[in-house]
């Protein structure tokens, strides 16, 4: 059987109520959500200026996540579709607010409310047809047409995922694109098989220089660029990928640019 979680059940069954604690009282598995969440608000890049902001933390689970968001002085909605993890979030007294549903079919919040977003390890779950009623393109469709929706003009979304293969990655990064997300795809410690992490950075609006993808962290912890990276690009092969949309998706006529920046050395 698949080590992959969401391979095995659907999340609402996956995570009951034995799943659901054990996730939750793993120090190990809180000292990794805890470092993600932190890698994730850095990338929202929120102004450094005192003022909580209002954040939504898709696929909040039982609000490990959560608890990042309010050390650092933001309020939050978490959004998931486990009430077994949200019953364990109620019990731990988590600051946020919590709400029961399918990211799937779309984030019923108001248009422009939300500061920013992150999701951690959570919207790969959306590539896969846990009931004959789900299509993946449609169910990403209306993920990231809704989470553009709620997001107020140039905010960010930070989504960190375990894609399964390219393809998969490209599926989810062209809805976002469609939806009229700019941005990309950061990868943290790209030579690492263990430690390499891939966030999506996504800004609601179209490309400016607030849009530009920031740099991925390298081995030793501190962000590399284009300028560091020695010409020998033949032992390079793990993609850096930062997209934007050039035109509104109407009908056929979505069109997007794709620059692959090829990175990780074998």
């Amino acid at each position: 059987m698949s080590s992959r979680p969401e391979l095995q059940a659907p999340p609402e069954i996956f995570y009951d109520d034995a799943e659901a604690r054990k996730y939750t009282s793993s120090s190990r598995i809180a000292e990794i959500q805890t470092k993600l969440s932190e890698r994730a608000l850095e990338l929202l890049a929120l102004p450094d200026d005192g003022v909580p902001r209002l954040l939504l933390d898709i696929g909040c689970g039982s609000g490990l996540s959560g608890e990042t968001i309010t050390e650092n002085g933001h309020q939050w909605i978490g959004l998931d579709i486990s009430y077994s993890m949200l019953n364990v979030a109620l019990e731990n007294g988590v600051d946020g607010d919590l709400l029961l549903g399918d990211m799937g079919q779309g984030i019923g919040l108001r248009p422009g409310v939300i500061d920013g977003a992150i999701s951690i390890s959570a919207v790969q779950w959306l590539c896969n047809a846990d009931k004959s009623s789900h299509e993946p393109r449609l169910r990403l469709k209306a993920f990231f047409g809704s989470l553009y929706r709620c997001l107020a003009r140039g905010a960010r979304a930070v989504l960190q995922v375990y894609p399964e293969n390219l393809a998969q990655r490209e599926l989810i990064l062209s809805y976002a694109m469609r939806a009229g997300f700019a941005g990309g795809v950061v990868v943290d410690y790209p030579h690492s098989t263990k430690k390499r992490k891939e966030y999506l950075v996504l800004t609601c609006g179209p490309p400016s220089l607030s849009t530009a993808v920031p740099n991925g962290k390298g081995e030793d912890g501190e962000g590399w660029s284009d300028d560091e990276i020695s010409g020998d690009e033949e032992n390079q092969t793990v993609s850096y990928i930062i997209s934007h949309p050039l035109l509104p998706f109407s009908g056929q006529g979505f069109c997007f640019f794709l620059l692959f920046f090829f990175l990780e050395r074998k």
